[in-house]
């Protein structure tokens, strides 16, 4: 937490991020389902001045961290969406077992945390490994 905290100020996006974002916004809503705490996100959102493009969120400290799947059940409820209507798209096997215990869809990335073969072991339609990659299947698929 340290680590992250002394460093948080020289983050970037990944390069393409906010043109698949507005892109994505255009025809979806948008949520986010973070391990962070609300404070940390809320300061995430507000240096990336990202906040615009997401109509819920979901923190660790509000319900069950992830692999549980509360996050996901409870952003379908406040979104009046079923488990068809979403797809995860997560950096972590965290994320992609969420996905797989809510029923829902996911994807993987590997620009982030985890590597891409302990993604693939919980089953994701796909792996990405740069944001232009993702944003190509996503213009076809979602």
């Amino acid at each position: 937490r340290k680590y992250f905290l002394a460093r948080e100020d020289t983050m970037k996006l990944f390069p393409g991020m906010v043109d698949l974002l507005s892109s994505l916004k255009e025809k979806h809503l948008l949520a986010v389902a973070t391990g962070k705490s609300r404070r940390g996100l809320d300061r995430a959102l507000d240096a990336g001045g990202l906040r615009q493009y997401f109509a819920a969120s979901r923190c660790a400290d509000e319900t069950h961290p992830k692999p549980h799947p509360a996050m996901l059940l409870e952003l379908m409820d406040e979104l009046s969406l079923s488990s068809s209507q979403l797809l995860m798209i997560g950096d972590t096997s965290h994320d992609l077992e969420m996905a797989r215990a809510a029923g829902v869809d996911s994807l993987g990335v590997t620009y982030g945390a985890h590597r891409e073969e302990g993604l693939r072991a919980c089953s994701p339609l796909n792996c990405f490994s740069s944001v232009a990659q993702l944003h190509e299947w996503l213009k076809t698929n979602a």
